[in-house]
């Protein structure tokens, strides 16, 4: 009995940490967390309603995933974002993302195709409200991940996902100044309808336009 009461216990914990990890994240991808800012673990406890016993676990894989930095005697802080490092990302993500989007259209499940249709629909809402550049934003990163989960390879899914929350910083940093953002969302409209009628190699040929694209954008908005 106990031991079912403490794996029962450690699966909530898991499922608080990870909970907590979605929301630190997004909000440091965001920019909602400014780079630069201090982290306070108390203070995100309390937002989240978790302890910080999450919080913590949270914070390790941010770390990692270099959304956050720890200094020794100073504490922990937002990642600047650094526009030199858009040619390492864009240099990864030309070579992975048209591979994943070929992978989608080939493995995508019923269930896969019915939420990419379902997120293409709500694109096609979006146009009228293309103003609203944190919800696109947040459009953006859902559409992104969903075909990166469609893949079914989970180590192509967490290191795209990983390079897309990246380049999703600098894109929100120089949010003002990109003049045809809907466009760039737009972009995803026919390359979720190649994936969803198994069409691997125009998925491909999409992706590595989309992502040289970005790249492209952001430069001219520098």
């Amino acid at each position: 009995m106990q031991q079912v009461a403490a794996e029962t216990a450690e699966a909530e914990e898991l499922s608080l940490a990870e909970r907590a990890y979605r929301a630190i994240r997004d909000r440091l991808v965001m920019l909602e967390i400014r780079p630069g800012a201090p982290i306070n673990e108390e203070q995100l406890g309390q937002s989240l309603g978790v302890g910080r016993t999450p919080v913590r676990e949270a914070l390790k894989r941010l770390q990692y995933e270099r959304l956050i930095t720890t200094y020794p005697r100073r504490g922990t802080f937002a990642t600047d974002v650094n526009i030199t490092d858009l040619a390492h990302i864009s240099e990864v993500r030309k070579e992975l993302e048209p591979l994943a989007c070929a992978q989608a259209a080939r493995r995508a499940t019923a269930a896969d195709r019915a939420a990419l249709t379902a997120l293409r629909r709500r694109l096609e809402a979006a146009d009228s409200r293309s103003s609203d550049a944190a919800e696109l934003m947040h459009l953006d990163l859902q559409v992104h991940r969903t075909i990166y989960g469609a893949t079914h390879n989970p180590y192509l899914e967490d290191t795209l996902v990983r390079y897309d929350n990246l380049a999703t910083r600098i894109w929100c940093l120089f949010i003002d100044r990109l003049s045809d953002m809907a466009g760039h969302v737009e972009e995803h409209r026919p390359l979720i309808e190649a994936i969803v009628a198994g069409d691997p190699d125009r998925a491909a040929q999409l992706a590595r336009s989309h992502v040289e694209g970005f790249e492209q954008a952001i430069h001219g908005a520098i």
